[in-house]
């Protein structure tokens, strides 16, 4: 029989560590607003915790919880719920912490404009994007739109901030237990705003930076993709990032958004968050990739026991 993750707020952390509880696992969630309980948030759109489903019974605290979601990855460890949960003085021992991080980050790298208030030039190194005239070839594909020196500008921070995040959790009662990090999914550059009136988050600055609307979506995924591939080659790096454990969410196979529209479409409810059906996707995908590696540390499962019988000679 399947189970829900069960989630709780912060203040019902001591419900979710207690010893007699009947939890298998016990996680500490923080994350944007892929995580986020508040009722704005789950009006608007889906929560992919809420799709994550085990074989045992599996318990989070989810710091996102019922106010305003984390906003940037530099903001992470800051969160005095979340660091207080992580490493403060009697925090519990958890059996692995799920993130979603970076999202805001990169749509905030991409926003980046051209020239500052008093209109002088952003230097390539502090944007994403380029402008018309520094465009590189056309064989480079839509590559020739992308800011390199910007990209490692972007890639440093996102280190420098998960490094120091691993370090907090290495510093309490829950050292070397595993990080779980989501790599978002590909979405179409489209007038799909949220109902508060926010967004969209992608289309203005690629209409800024005067890319030829064809180019859109192939933008789009060059940069969820090399956030995915940053993603993982942290991870392959087990000296630096001990026990990060990154899901390619970018390859659970989705229903794109149709360009051009302005709601809900495929699987996602607007421009850059996905709805129930798109959270059911990913979320048992990742799932799986969760239970393997509580369950085995991320190794393959062991040879079932030997009977004990002799071979006979």
């Amino acid at each position: 029989m399947d189970h829900h993750l069960a989630c709780f707020s912060t203040e019902d952390s001591r419900t979710v560590t207690a010893p007699e509880g009947p939890y298998r696992w016990r996680l500490l969630a923080q994350g944007d607003s892929w995580f986020s309980a508040s009722a704005a948030k789950l009006n608007a759109h889906a929560n992919l915790l809420q799709e994550l489903v085990f074989k045992e019974q599996v318990a989070a605290v989810n710091c996102a919880g019922q106010r305003e979601a984390l906003a940037r990855l530099v903001d992470l460890t800051a969160a005095a719920d979340f660091r207080a949960l992580l490493c403060g003085d009697g925090a519990p021992t958890w059996d692995g912490i799920l993130l979603s991080v970076c999202g805001n980050d990169l749509v905030q790298a991409l926003q980046s404009p051209a020239l500052d208030p008093q209109g002088q030039e952003v230097p390539l190194h502090l944007r994403l994007l380029r402008r018309q005239t520094e465009w590189g070839p056309p064989s480079a594909g839509v590559g020739r739109y992308f800011s390199e020196p910007g990209w490692q500008t972007f890639a440093d921070y996102v280190k420098a901030n998960l490094r120091h995040l691993l370090g907090l959790r290495d510093s309490g009662p829950s050292a070397g237990r595993p990080v779980f990090l989501h790599c978002y999914a590909v979405p179409v550059p489209r007038p799909a705003g949220s109902e508060d009136g926010s967004g969209p988050w992608l289309l203005p600055t690629l209409k800024a930076y005067a890319i030829p609307s064809a180019d859109w979506a192939a933008v789009s995924r060059l940069l969820v993709l090399r956030l995915a591939q940053l993603f993982k080659s942290l991870m392959a790096d087990r000296e630096q990032f001990p026990g990060l454990f990154v899901f390619d969410s970018t390859a659970v196979p989705l229903a794109p958004a149709t360009p051009g529209s302005g709601g809900i479409s495929g699987d996602w409810h607007n421009e850059i968050h996905l709805n129930h059906s798109g959270c059911f996707k990913i979320g048992r995908a990742w799932s799986e990739h969760i239970q393997t590696v509580l369950t085995h540390g991320g190794l393959p499962a062991a040879p079932a026991p030997s009977s004990g019988r002799r071979r006979s000679s």
